[in-house]
């Protein structure tokens, strides 16, 4: 899952656990652990991250 993934399941989670803190578990090949806070309408998502991907974007004028 991605952080905008879990930026619309903390609200969900949240609700339903009752909590605002929660810890996530991304089951996939890079893994990771996420920490999530439900902070009013914004989700805060910390945790450590790789790079994969490296681009330049052009908008034209």
């Amino acid at each position: 899952m991605t952080g905008s993934t879990h930026a619309t399941l903390v609200p969900y989670w949240s609700e339903k656990l009752g909590k605002t803190h929660l810890s996530a578990f991304q089951c996939s090949q890079r893994g990771g652990h996420l920490l999530c806070d439900l902070a009013g309408d914004r989700v805060l998502i910390a945790g450590r991250a790789k790079t994969f991907m490296k681009a330049e974007i052009y908008l034209p004028e």
